[in-house]
């Protein structure tokens, strides 16, 4: 308890130094583009290992192995997409979100609309990630067990979450994130060490006793086999494109997260966004390789049995790890504060994650939805930071409610529906309208508002809704979709709308495009024009 509230003080402090620094909407929105390339590499390495990361990642790789760990790859793999195709050109075509980009050279307010409404969606699940993680390790180290416990610390992360993005903004949030990236990489490098340490640096000996613990008992092998989850008899031929599934949403969908977006904006050049994607993938890079030692370390010291007692869904194995090697190497006292420290650290990391996503989807709502379509661009700066505050409070609350309802659920996995999202409804948009001369108002249109109501609308009747143990809603089975992953469908559905929809309207504006073509390479202009 002691440890938690230091690094809730020493967070809480951070946002109101940040609140004094924070005057205008560049400072809310951008933190006033004064961050190097290299602090901004660390907070998106603290923007993106989030609790999904940390907590799911390693669940699901202590309960399924081998297919966990395509999690870890298809999380960093992503990068690479990001880097090569949108960093860089949506730094220099955009001011403070999406929408700004999509804009440009379109009909402002539909187009702004569209971005908007898939701005909060997308953000809403991922932030549903993040307080099922807080439920689930807060539950375990203060002892909860029951749902109500588990309801009113989602609540009170919820309530923290509305403090750093009201008071901190840009700045607030940005520094936390910078922080908790390095507690972060500490916290996780030392577990490794230490199990690593406990088989005597042996990797084949550590998957080996994870194999003999965790694994079927028919066959233990093939828990260091592709399978387990997905492509099982049982699920036969669904199974393996499930699987396809997954990765495609999680390799293309970082380019399309709200959150990541933004942050390519609080950057002074073009050259500080690919300096801070650099250090970014080489943040990230490393920490999913810590992330397979601590899943298959959780399995072979913790166990299956013992981890699905503590979270069904996985989401303990981490902190239980760390307090297991704690006690084997210094004691119970040992193990108590490793775990203490971890459990911390996974609760600094879930703050910061939050706190950037209800920043994102709060900014897209005043910015894009409130100054430009509601009052066609003749908001004030102070009305438009004035209405982000408010719409923080009301996105907060909806996260709550829907992170009580989705307490069962693995949050990688929960994660990895956000991504599918995002993939289906934003990055189409985002590429054809970069890379698409051709592309106009209705393409943009089609491709997010296709992309987005498909992907909802195959999650909403798929298993992870209704009609299988671990569904939503376990009573009922109004299933008919039979993946869990909607990407494989979703994601061709949203570039074929917006194919679609640009060839089938005549709008076209050839002048718009050039401008922002050199826009995107040199950047010239994007921080000071906002044309609508």
């Amino acid at each position: 308890m002691i440890l938690f509230l230091i690094f809730v003080a020493a967070t809480l402090a951070i946002t109101f130094w940040a609140s004094r620094q924070t005057k205008t909407a560049a400072d809310y929105y951008a933190g006033g583009r004064s961050f190097s390339g290299v602090q901004n590499g660390l907070a998106i390495g603290g923007d993106y290992m989030s609790a999904a990361s940390f907590l799911g990642i390693a669940g699901i790789i202590a309960l399924s192995g081998y297919d966990g760990f395509l999690y870890s790859i298809g999380f960093l793999v992503a990068w690479l997409v990001a880097l090569l195709l949108v960093a860089e050109l949506m730094r220099n075509s955009g001011k403070f979100t999406m929408a700004d980009v999509l804009a440009f050279r379109m009909s402002p307010r539909p187009v702004r609309t569209a971005a908007g409404v898939s701005t909060i969606v997308v953000s809403i699940f991922y932030l549903l990630a993040q307080m099922v993680g807080a439920g689930a390790l807060v539950g375990l180290l203060l002892g909860i067990t029951g749902d109500a416990g588990k309801a009113w610390t989602i609540v009170g992360v919820g309530a923290l979450m509305i403090v750093y993005v009201v008071f901190g903004g840009m700045k607030g949030t940005t520094w936390v994130q910078i922080v908790k990236a390095v507690l972060l990489m500490s916290g996780a490098a030392l577990v490794t060490l230490l199990v690593l340490g406990k088989f005597g640096f042996n990797l084949s000996a550590l998957l080996g006793q994870a194999a003999a613990t965790s694994g079927p008992k028919a066959n233990p092998e093939s828990f260091l086999s592709p399978g387990l989850k997905y492509g099982t008899e049982a699920q036969g031929l669904a199974g393996k494109i499930d699987l396809i599934s997954l990765g495609l949403a999680l390799v293309l969908g970082t380019a399309g997260l709200p959150h990541i977006l933004i942050r390519f904006y609080t950057v002074p050049t073009a050259k500080d966004a690919r300096k801070s994607v650099l250090w970014g993938i080489g943040i990230i890079g490393v920490f999913y390789l810590l992330t397979l030692v601590l899943g298959f370390g959780a399995a072979a010291l913790v166990g299956k049995t013992a981890i699905t007692e503590g979270d069904a869904a996985g989401n303990t194995a981490a902190p239980m790890l760390a307090q297991k090697i704690g006690e084997e190497i210094f004691g119970s006292v040992g193990g108590t504060i490793l775990l203490a420290f971890i459990g911390a650290v996974a609760f600094a990391t879930i703050l910061a994650v939050v706190a950037g996503l209800t920043l994102a989807s709060s900014s897209s709502f005043a910015h894009d939805l409130y100054a430009h379509v509601f009052k066609r661009g003749q908001a004030s700066e102070r009305q438009e930071v004035m209405v982000a505050r408010v719409s923080a409070f009301v996105i907060g609350a909806v996260a709550i409610g829907l992170g009580i309802l989705a307490q069962k659920q693995n949050v990688a996995f929960l994660v990895a529906l956000a991504f599918a999202v995002a993939a289906s409804g934003n990055l189409p948009a985002i590429l054809y309208s970069l890379f698409w001369r051709r592309f106009n108002t209705a393409g943009a249109v089609s491709a997010i508002y296709g992309g987005l109501v498909s992907a909802l609308l195959l999650v909403i009747f798929s298993p992870v809704v209704s009609g299988a143990p671990t569904a939503l809603f376990k009573d009922v089975d109004f299933h008919w979709f039979p993946l869990s992953n909607p990407g494989i469908v979703s994601i061709p559905i949203g570039f074929l709308c917006g194919w679609l929809g640009t060839i089938l309207s005549k709008e076209h504006n050839e002048a718009k495009y050039a401008e922002i073509e050199v826009r995107s390479l040199t950047g010239v202009g994007a921080e000071k024009a906002d044309p609508h």
